[in-house]
């Protein structure tokens, strides 16, 4: 498939800067994708399409001040390292700017020397393996030293950095939120579970893999970067269950959609597991593992495109997009939400 089956045209001013004051307050848009059909509500009320006996999967995991700027010893010159994945320890890998400036031996020093990073591994796509050097516990001199990485099409400064996290974050590891969980408030949440619909949760810290743009024109040829993701046995019994009993597994985000694929595809069943996922979803994927997914809107010739578009059908989803557009959503990490409708 080319890449341009999966471009469209989004005027800017729908490029969502800042969130809503109230997280939940954003547009829906429902999508039928057995029939086209589109629904335009308010995220407050997703609760009417869902029922008792479903399963929300959710990724729990917590983005970290990823973001950090600082000095190359040997020149001065500045440098932006992104932290995307905990190779090992104290050894990351990192999107470099100014890459061509740091070779294997380069020391970057951070907050005059609280924080050094330790170039061990050149890589292409200006990416370079670390070795971070500092004394404490590396996620609080991140929290003083480190920005929350937003992505390139927000200008807007973030007032309140809890806004780039989901409100059941826990596990330290992202270089990016989660964003389709962004609409949930608490009391939504228990408004859900008192329904009678089961909250279950995975991780999976989201790295290049997710926001990498795609570079060739036909996808096939497009490599995912590798992606850590965990999913714990609690949560795999209740999926295991669900499915047993026919009962609808509902992905919340791409990021929770692709670990479910991916064990999946591993193992033909849930499991208790950790590991790297790599799995890209273009049209043509067999599902396995879920039957519906709660997502926001996505960028033009994204992967991210390409996997709603497998599982609602390409023309439905540009439909879908272009309804979108013309209705004015707001679009992208901070913007409003869709609900592709399970099948069943």
């Amino acid at each position: 498939m080319h890449i341009n089956d999966f471009d469209y045209i989004l005027p800017e001013e729908l490029i969502a800067q800042t969130p809503l004051q109230d997280r939940s307050a954003s547009r829906l848009l429902v999508l039928n994708p057995t029939t086209g059909e589109i629904v335009h509500e308010h995220f407050k009320h997703i609760t009417d399409f869902l029922q008792s006996g479903d399963v929300l999967v959710l990724n729990d995991t917590s983005v970290i001040p990823a973001r950090i700027i600082g000095t190359k010893e040997e020149t001065g010159a500045t440098i932006e390292l992104l932290l995307l994945k905990q190779l090992q320890n104290d050894i990351w890998e990192c999107l470099t700017k100014k890459a061509r400036r740091v070779h294997v031996g380069s020391v970057i020093s951070f907050g005059d020397g609280r924080l050094k990073a330790r170039c061990i591994a050149e890589k292409e796509e200006g990416l370079r393996d670390f070795k971070l050097e500092y004394d404490g516990i590396l996620f609080e001199i991140l929290d003083q030293l480190g920005e929350m990485p937003l992505p390139p099409y927000i200008h807007e400064k973030l007032e309140d950095q809890n806004r780039y996290q989901t409100v059941y974050n826990k596990y330290k590891g992202s270089a990016a939120a989660p964003t389709a969980g962004l609409h949930f408030t608490k009391p939504l949440l228990r408004q859900i579970e008192d329904m009678g619909v089961t909250l279950a949760y995975i991780t999976l810290h989201v790295g290049l893999g997710t926001f990498r743009p795609v570079q060739v024109e036909q996808i096939e040829d497009h490599h995912m970067h590798t992606e850590y993701y965990q999913m714990s046995a609690e949560t795999a019994a209740i999926l295991n269950k669900a499915s047993q009993d026919n009962r609808r597994i509902i992905a919340v985000g791409t990021t929770s959609l692709r670990t479910l694929e991916t064990v999946m595809r591993d193992y033909d069943n849930f499991n208790e597991t950790s590991g790297w996922s790599d799995i890209f979803i273009y049209p043509g994927h067999v599902f396995k593992a879920i039957d519906g997914l709660i997502t926001n809107f996505h960028l033009p010739k994204s992967t991210l495109l390409m996997l709603v578009s497998a599982l609602a059908g390409r023309t439905a989803i540009m439909n879908a997009y272009h309804e979108a557009i013309k209705e004015k959503y707001r679009f992208f990490s901070f913007g409003d939400s869709m609900f592709i409708l399970p099948q069943k």
